[in-house]
């Protein structure tokens, strides 16, 4: 076989490139400790780590939106304690107030911090968060949740809606509650409707006890007076829904001379004040009896705190004014409770929240972890392999560059004489 000068060359110098190139992709990987430089040198292997390092971007998302959820929440808590605290001292002074030895200064002095508490609520309950979006609104973010209206009562002008994050492929968690939910949420102890004349025997209605309020007749309850010889004899009936209504079994009983009486049935408590008018018949329903004209079953934190506020404010000193300041104190303080009944539970959805955020992150760290040693499997070089192939690339370089040399001096006409 016949090789040319050129060709000669040609393959020479292919050689010495081919080997060069070698060596350079060796050393390129040692310097950059990848055994990858290009999809070309393990497509597979390249593949994959393109899978995980996308994964890796989704985790870096959600260990942000993780944290965001965590920042938002603990707020929320810190707000929500702060509530708490003081809506127990707003207890405190409304079990002050129903001291019946105080005086009518003594209680507006009384009504006068429960206005100052009443702003501190309002306050908290319109608190923003770092972005200047108010906490509790729900959706309505730049919308403030509760306002003052001229008369002095709280109306909520948020929504319903809880904000979420995703911190998760298929977990989406809220990271913010209504205030209708937080703060509203409490059942109303004065849902309950008292007729009959003279107005003011039958006072104080209120729910005392939830469950057993359940079995509270659908048509109330029926007190009647009808013995002129013992007024204080009274006969109390179940009334069922009608058409027409049908009455259950009578209770009788008789109420104690020279003071007002406190009486309770299926869950309800109210006072007889006085010796009663015979004959004179009271009923007390509650709100099913009728919808559209009983009292809500809800109310808010602000407007308990307000409505007690209110009555201490126009108490007079008369029998009469210490039985309002009574029943007003009664059902502030059983509001009260149902309502901070509500924030506690708020309280716990809000820790159960900040527990799956904090699993959530231990988890997408271990996966974090584990993504990172598969790709340190795939892409990281051996080095001593590397520097072993090195090596010898180094040697094959050498022996055809001195090769080349010798090859290419052979020259015939250095023979010609």
């Amino acid at each position: 076989m016949r090789i040319s000068t050129l060709q000669a060359f040609n393959n020479g110098v292919n050689g010495l490139q081919r080997n060069y190139a070698n060596v350079t992709r060796t050393q390129e990987q040692i310097s950059t400790g990848s055994r990858i430089l290009t999809p070309a040198d393990d497509p597979v292997a390249s593949v994959r780590l393109l899978q995980l390092e996308q994964q890796q971007n989704v985790l870096g998302q959600y260990k942000a939106n993780l944290t965001a959820a965590k920042n938002s929440l603990s707020q929320e808590e810190s707000t929500l304690n702060s509530v708490n605290n003081v809506l127990q001292r707003v207890r405190e002074l409304a079990l002050q107030a129903g001291n019946g030895a105080l005086s009518a200064e003594d209680r507006r002095s009384i009504a006068a911090e429960l206005a100052e508490r009443e702003d501190e609520l309002l306050s908290l309950m319109n608190t923003r968060n770092a972005r200047g979006e108010y906490l509790f609104s729900g959706f309505q973010g730049k919308t403030q949740p509760f306002l003052r209206n001229a008369d002095g009562t709280y109306v909520y002008q948020g929504d319903d809606g809880q904000r979420k994050l995703q911190v998760a492929s298929s977990l989406e968690l809220p990271i913010s509650d209504s205030g209708r939910a937080v703060f509203e949420g409490g059942r109303n102890a004065g849902r309950l409707s008292i007729a009959g004349t003279p107005a003011g025997t039958v006072s104080g209605a209120l729910v005392d006890d939830e469950v057993s309020f359940v079995n509270f007749p659908t048509g109330g309850i029926r007190l009647e007076f009808t013995d002129p010889d013992n007024p204080l004899s009274y006969t109390l009936t179940p009334v069922d829904a009608g058409p027409p209504p049908v009455d259950g079994t009578p209770i009788t009983g008789s109420l104690v001379e020279g003071k007002d009486n406190l009486l309770h049935y299926s869950g309800v408590a109210f006072y007889v004040n006085g010796t009663p008018t015979v004959p004179s018949t009271y009923t007390i329903t509650g709100p099913d009896s009728d919808p559209a004209t009983a009292p809500d079953n809800r109310v808010g934190i602000l407007n308990t705190v307000a409505a007690l506020r209110k009555a201490l404010e126009e108490g007079v000193d008369s029998p009469q004014g210490n039985r309002d300041i009574r029943d007003a104190v009664g059902l502030a303080v059983t509001n009260l409770d149902n309502n901070m009944t509500a924030l506690d539970q708020a309280r716990g959805q809000i820790g159960a929240r900040l527990n799956v955020v904090e699993s959530t992150l231990t988890d997408n760290e271990d996966v974090t972890l584990v993504n990172k040693s598969v790709q340190a499997d795939l892409r990281e070089l051996d080095y001593a392999e590397a520097l072993s192939r090195l090596s010898f690339q180094s040697i094959i370089l050498e022996a055809a560059q001195q090769s080349y040399v010798k090859i290419s001096s052979l020259n015939l006409f250095n023979h010609l004489k």
